[in-house]
């Protein structure tokens, strides 16, 4: 599903596949003209410091808030086969892991041209993104069970999303707060902002991550996947009925 998907995707477009990597580049320019060019930004080598935490957090953001309408969307499919409930975020989550690659891809090119060679903390990438893709799934399903009872959670899916986009430390450095207590505090209850930051210690600063804080995040969204899922399997006729009646 993810791979038609991606194809009939590309297919509409003059460019295709190369927005994969050209719609995530606008918006880390855009954001680069605003704080960077007009607001004199005073982070070191910015451009690289804004995609890191702009391209994972585009990747979180728009694979949960695509997901989390799934099975709404597809209410045509759902009445005629009796489908797993999880397949339908899954197909929209692996999308989006597909086309990170490529943007990731691209990033990796731009550290290395700004001098950021690979060293041996890029091998914490890896439990990084595993603890990211579960993040990313266990707030797919939730959002689309949400979404499938009450069709007033997509705003409040987008507008959390905005409210991330703020305090997620995308722009600024959660560690520059003049209060150490107040950057822990941060980074303890908005898991964005660790996860980003993370990937800015191992690709920046060649340090490597809280690895007890990366393993207790990574052990709490594989427990809430693993609720969500079995929850998704128990309740899949009542959500086809919330799903058909919108």
């Amino acid at each position: 599903m993810a791979i038609m998907a991606l194809r009939a995707d590309a297919s509409k477009y003059f460019l295709g596949y190369v927005w994969w990597v050209l719609e995530p580049l606008l918006y880390v320019g855009v954001f680069f003209v605003v704080f960077n060019v007009i607001l004199k930004s005073r982070t070191e080598d910015f451009l690289v410091f804004l995609m890191c935490g702009k391209l994972a957090f585009i990747w979180f953001s728009k694979s949960v808030f695509q997901a989390s309408t799934s099975i709404v969307a597809a209410k045509g499919l759902i009445g005629k086969i009796n489908a797993p409930k999880t397949l339908f975020p899954l197909a929209l989550i692996q999308e989006g892991l597909y086309r990170q690659a490529a943007v990731f891809s691209l990033l990796f090119v731009v550290l290395y041209g700004y001098g950021y060679a690979p060293s041996a903390s890029w091998i914490w990438l890896v439990p990084l993104l595993l603890v990211n893709y579960l993040m990313i799934v266990a707030c797919s399903f939730l959002g689309a069970c949400l979404v499938c009872m009450v069709r007033d959670f997509s705003l409040v899916i987008s507008l959390g999303m905005t409210f991330l986009l703020f305090t997620s430390g995308i722009f600024w450095d959660v560690n520059d707060l003049a209060d150490p207590q107040m950057t822990q505090l941060v980074l303890t209850v908005n898991p964005v902002a660790f996860i980003l930051d993370c990937y800015r210690q191992i690709l920046m600063y060649q340090t490597a991550p809280d690895a007890l804080h990366l393993a207790l995040l990574g052990a709490v969204f594989a427990a809430l996947t693993a609720v969500m899922a079995v929850v998704m399997h128990r309740g899949s006729q009542f959500l086809a009925l919330k799903a058909l009646s919108s």
